[in-house]
């Protein structure tokens, strides 16, 4: 293979809150570079996730679900959004097997008129939680929104066509060499990784109006001299005291396990054992605060 034949090239999912676009990135990586949880809105930023292959390389974007927002915090992810489509080579649009095509996926599709550069794929995901025949109908019902350059149904979660996924999206990019190096899976920087496994974390188990108050900040990394250890120094951010009380739990039972969660995670990507320190705060109403969101890193 010559190297004018090689293909790198930018990919975006596209979708609903909860549809899967973290899970299949994830998989497609094959490490764990964006979190997922069953809570909708989970991912907030564009996560680039890269996958290598000897024809090429995708270069993952997972942005956060297209929803019609109720907050600041909801415009600027949908700014996020909105960004990212208009720089991506190829655009992912996601629909669950399981469930039927409803008026937010339809809205979601419309939105991608409004970026024609981009050559479009359908891509139906969670096959393996769906008979058949539901399946088939899914296909049949996404075949119909628009002419697709292909619709692929797939599995993250048992690797059902992940392979022929990727050898689409690869022969959908322009021709050239590689973007990143080899080795590079992911350019999120190591603080925010460790911030996201942190919120992944305190995002388990917790009731429905908490998911979108939860933030996390760094305050500090200390390796210590032995090598053996590392400090990291967190807060997590709520907005109301009665939310603050919910993530502590009673004698601090709650956070311990957050705690236990998160290391769980980080231990493996930072190499070393992890002493972690975390601090819930309130600040208030934050979603809805412009300075709030900025201090917050959004």
């Amino acid at each position: 293979m010559t190297d004018t034949q090689h293909r790198a090239g930018f990919v975006t999912f596209v979708g609903r809150p909860n549809v899967g676009k973290s899970t299949l990135t994830n998989a497609l990586v094959g490490e764990k570079v964006a979190i997922t949880s069953s809570k909708p809105q989970t991912t907030r930023r564009a996560i680039r996730g890269i996958v290598h292959k000897e024809s090429g390389q995708l270069i993952l974007v997972d942005t956060p679900g297209m929803h019609r927002p109720r907050t600041l915090l909801g415009e600027r992810l949908n700014a996020v959004v909105q960004d990212t489509l208009g720089e991506v080579d190829v655009i992912c649009f996601c629909v669950p097997a399981n469930e039927k095509l409803g008026p937010g996926d339809r809205f979601i599709n419309e939105q991608l008129d409004s970026f024609p550069r981009a050559k479009k794929v359908a891509i139906v995901t969670k096959v393996d939680a769906a008979s058949k025949a539901s399946v088939a109908e899914q296909l049949l019902a996404v075949s119909q929104l628009r002419d697709w350059e292909a619709i692929i149904p797939v599995s993250a979660l048992t690797s059902i066509q992940l392979d022929v996924l990727t050898k689409e999206l690869i022969a959908l990019l322009p021709e050239s060499p590689p973007l990143y190096p080899a080795e590079t899976v992911t350019e999120e920087a190591m603080e925010d990784r460790i911030a996201e496994f942190i919120r992944e974390a305190a995002l388990e188990g917790v009731q429905d109006e908490l998911p979108h108050s939860i933030a996390i900040t760094i305050d500090d990394i200390i390796e210590r001299d032995d090598k053996e250890l590392v400090e990291i120094y967190a807060n997590l951010f709520v907005e109301r005291d009665s939310q603050k009380g919910i993530i502590i739990g009673h004698k601090g039972s709650r956070l311990a396990e957050v705690g236990a969660r998160a290391r769980a995670q980080i231990e493996p990507l930072i190499g070393s054992k992890v002493f972690l320190s975390l601090r819930v705060k309130v600040a208030k109403e934050w979603q809805r605060d412009a300075k709030q969101l900025g201090r917050l890193g959004f």
